[in-house]
């Protein structure tokens, strides 16, 4: 591919890219040398049960990969033993070192259904920071100024309002950083939330001579709700280890805007399809329910294989079909007090019984649905996220449920 052709690639869903003519001079010298580029995400092995959010840095990981440039998928073993304080409002408990390996291997088992193991290099940053003594980590903490650390949002709000900041916390992103120096990284993917971080890399680099990295910052995935970032701890998360028809079903409930974001980062659709699909929708000549299945289908396939991704449709429509739902349902969405509401409550609140009282007495006589599945418990409690309740044959409405 051209530089031009590379770079409308590595754009796509993309929310800053620090610097782009930096990058473009980058990927010219790779097209003129023939020698790839360094592409290195970090990730700590503290929550091993990817969901889709995670997926994001590595489906743009695996776009780079598929342009000829070398991977580095860095489990930060070391550094997840401090805890990266990234947008915490206190300390964070650091794991064990037997918490960090067993999690780091349950992320490799898991990182290959989309990366090439062949084109792939897992390392671990305790090969290098593990052997940096007292003195080398002294100085490294010198080629950085608390009052810089203070302009970090997290840092600077702690310290605004009295609470504890403990001084390893400020050596996260210098360590962090000297994973950079260490790998001698062209481009370095993350999160918006972990942009400072990412650009403390670059300075560092400039300090050991390097050729400072490329920042490329992905945006944090909404998840079912289509408000909150995807997280297990609010129920609104999609698992790639989730079994197919799961996986199939919470991407059919999802709105047709955020089926678009899901597209834009998670597909592998060419961009020129992508742009055919959008202008189909908003003209009326694709039908948003199709482009949903078409989206399940990948992304099943992506993870079970083509043949669940297709099994895995065909049970959506036997389910909801055979069951006599209307494609279209009325929406309703309602805000989450806390993590979790009655199904009672939700019900009453969304119209579909007049109290509290009737829901329980629908489920008790087995009329209450979710998601085609009868409830049998009365306090039946729900997480964020989109749900089809039924009660009886005709109350029947698509709930989004927001944190």
């Amino acid at each position: 591919m051209t530089v031009a052709e590379q770079l409308e690639i590595i754009r796509r869903g993309a929310v800053e890219i620090l610097l782009e003519k930096d990058l473009q001079e980058k990927l010219e010298k790779s097209a003129k040398t023939g020698v790839p580029l360094k592409i290195k995400a970090g990730f700590d092995p503290t929550a091993p049960d990817l969901h889709l959010g995670h997926t994001v840095l590595l489906h743009k990981m695996r776009q780079f990969q598929q342009l000829g440039h070398e991977i580095y998928f860095l489990i930060g073993d070391f550094t997840g033993m401090i805890g990266d304080p990234t947008g915490k409002s206190e300390t964070r408990k650091p794991l064990t070192r037997e918490q960090v390996l067993k999690n780091a291997e349950t992320y490799r088992s898991q990182v290959f259904k989309i990366l090439d193991p062949q084109k792939t290099k897992v390392v671990f940053n305790s090969e290098w920071l593990g052997k940096l003594s007292a003195s080398d980590l002294i100085g490294l903490a010198a080629k950085y100024t608390v009052a810089r650390m203070l302009e970090r949002e997290d840092f600077s709000n702690r310290f605004a309002n009295q609470l504890p900041i403990s001084i390893h916390e400020f050596l996260y992103p210098l360590i962090q950083g000297y994973d950079s120096v260490a790998l001698q990284a062209d481009v370095e993917l993350g999160g918006t939330d972990q942009k400072f971080n990412l650009l403390v890399g670059r300075e560092l680099q400039r300090e050991w001579g390097q050729t400072p990295q490329v920042v490329i910052t992905m945006p944090l995935l909404e998840g079912l709700d289509g408000v909150n970032k995807m997280g297990k701890s609010l129920g609104n998360y999609i698992g790639i280890n989730e079994p197919a028809d799961e996986i199939f079903g919470k991407i059919m409930s999802i709105s047709d805007e955020l089926m678009l974001r899901y597209y834009e980062l998670l597909s592998d659709l060419p961009l020129p399809e992508l742009q055919r699909l959008k202008a189909g929708i908003k003209d009326g000549s694709v039908h948003p329910m199709e482009a949903k299945k078409q989206l399940g289908r990948e992304i099943v396939a992506r993870y079970h294989g083509a043949d669940s991704a297709t099994a895995a449709e065909e049970n959506f429509v036997k389910r909801f079909r055979d069951h006599q739902l209307p494609e279209e349902l009325e929406e309703i969405t309602l805000t989450l007090e806390g993590d979790k509401v009655l199904l009672c409550k939700v019900l009453t609140e969304a119209g579909l019984v007049k109290s509290n009282s009737e829901g329980r007495r629908a489920v008790q006589q087995g009329g209450v649905k979710v998601n085609s599945d009868k409830v049998a418990n009365e306090n039946l409690e729900l997480a964020a996220g989109v749900y089809i309740l039924q009660v009886g044959k005709r109350r029947i409405a698509r709930v989004r449920l927001s944190k």
